[in-house]
């Protein structure tokens, strides 16, 4: 398993050079072409969701990202520094005991905010989505079979 990560300032300039890595990436490891769009628009939103939550409340943090090229899958996971419970942060920490998987749960839960809107998209765009709402930020854990 290969992991390559990557931070950058929390500028939306940047957000393009990060959909731009990531999607190299994960040509190379080898997703389908027909996934590399879906993987870009996700990615893209997940950083431009966290690049607006560090301009608001942190913004000398850069934003972080993992690439894991996996034997199946591929995935990514975008990382920011602003606690879920914070106002760009609207997550649950986890899901209820009566709902399986977060898909379900997140758009259940989905307000009026952009940020909500944003997580609706990468559900619609990644294979797989995991939301983790910790004290040190929040985490967008998305992947593609290959």
């Amino acid at each position: 398993m290969a992991t390559v990560e990557l931070s950058f300032s929390a500028l939306p300039v940047h957000v393009r050079t990060a959909r731009l890595i990531v999607t190299a990436v994960a040509r190379r490891s080898g997703v389908p072409e027909t996934l590399l769009d879906e993987v870009r628009l996700a990615v893209g939103e997940a950083c431009s969701r966290a690049v607006e939550a560090h301009l608001q409340h942190c913004p000398d943090e850069p934003v972080r990202l993992e690439l894991i090229d996996d034997k199946d899958r591929f995935e990514v996971i975008v990382s920011d520094s602003v606690p879920g419970d914070d106002a760009a942060g609207t997550l649950p920490a986890a899901p209820s005991p009566d709902q399986d998987e977060w898909h379900e749960l997140s758009l259940a839960a989905l307000g009026d905010g952009v940020g909500d809107l944003g997580l609706a998209v990468i559900a619609g765009l990644a294979d797989d989505v995991v939301v983790s709402s910790t004290p040190k930020g929040v985490q967008i854990r998305m992947s593609w079979p290959k």
